[in-house]
């Protein structure tokens, strides 16, 4: 069996040589452990300094692509090299990848298809208090969006997945990855399950959030996004329902004032309208969850031939 570590850089030539010498080259289970390292238009001296580090293979984007597109190239580059399982870390040493180890065991243990390696942010001293916050957030509505009823630390890079899992991996969004995999994973009834391994501080200011606020938006549209994609009846539906029932609320209104007060429904007519307009509105959006339902039966049909064409492309 191949394991095959990847890591996304991008302007990373102070810490890559740390991260790939701490990769552990024998693991048990393993005949080869290999380091993939996918730069990114980096403008520094990252990709020979991860040469002479000793990483197997590294290759290029011809100018910065950002983390989702660098993401889905490293998982297509590792299968096209025959990886069993694929493990994925940062290049700016904010994970323990002499842990890896501990990340994989899952996988053959209780045949798990994605582990995440969980950050244990509620104990990360170092990180500021509002990243803290709103990633504990994050994890905790994303989990529960997901129907999970344990909480998963959903934006954490330091991740394993078995080929198997890979194959069904295929990221649309621009932004970042962390949320789409586990959405797509877990729409694919794929096991996932987590490891505790604490992250390090990082000193580096991060190149994937240059500003919270406009990282937060960023994410919650790719949330949403690839929610719609994956679960379009339960998302239109509800989108629907908030505007259906306060329709069904105005239209109660104005016949208890029609039938109950003396001037009727005089100087109500307004509230009837817009009832009507939400209404409306309402049981379209159902229609076109419906049809987005629809939609999405051809997808998982489309995925299911991509994944098939992986596979028999990976044999060859």
């Amino acid at each position: 069996m191949k394991l095959i570590v990847t890591i996304p850089a991008y302007n990373e030539e102070a810490n890559i040589a740390t991260v790939i010498r701490e990769i552990p080259r024998r693991i048990e289970g393993f005949d080869r452990v290999e380091v993939l390292v996918l730069d990114d238009g980096s403008r520094d001296r990252t990709v020979s300094v991860a040469q002479e580090a000793g990483a197997d293979f590294v290759i290029s984007n011809r100018t910065n692509k950002g983390l989702a597109y660098t993401f889905q190239r490293l998982i297509n580059e590792a299968l096209d090299r025959g990886a069993d399982v694929i493990v994925n870390t940062d290049a700016d040493n904010h994970y323990d990848q002499s842990r890896i180890p501990e990340l994989i065991r899952p996988i053959f243990e209780s045949g798990a298809d994605v582990v995440i390696g969980d950050r244990e942010v509620r104990r990360l001293e170092h990180m500021p208090a509002t990243n803290k916050y709103l990633n504990l957030f994050g994890s905790w509505s994303v989990s529960r969006l997901m129907g999970l009823k344990k909480t998963l630390d959903v934006s954490t890079g330091f991740r394993a997945y078995t080929r198997e899992a890979a194959m069904r991996i295929s990221i649309l969004s621009k932004h970042t990855y962390t949320h789409e995999t586990l959405i797509q994973a877990l729409d694919h009834n794929l096991h996932v399950t987590s490891v505790p391994i604490k992250a390090r501080k990082v000193t580096r200011k991060s190149r994937l959030i240059s500003s919270i606020p406009k990282h937060l938006v960023k994410s919650m549209v790719v949330i949403f996004r690839v929610f719609t994609v994956y679960k379009p009846l339960r998302v239109l539906s509800a989108i629907g329902m908030i505007l259906f029932l306060p329709g069904v609320f105005l239209v109660f209104r104005f016949l208890y004032f029609y039938f109950f007060t003396a001037r009727g429904g005089e100087g109500h007519i307004q509230s009837l309208i817009i009832a009507a307009i939400l209404i409306l509105l309402g049981f379209q959006m159902f229609m076109l969850a419906l049809i987005a339902s629809a939609i999405g039966w051809n997808r998982k049909m489309l995925e299911e031939l991509l994944y098939r064409s992986k596979k028999d492309s990976t044999k060859q």
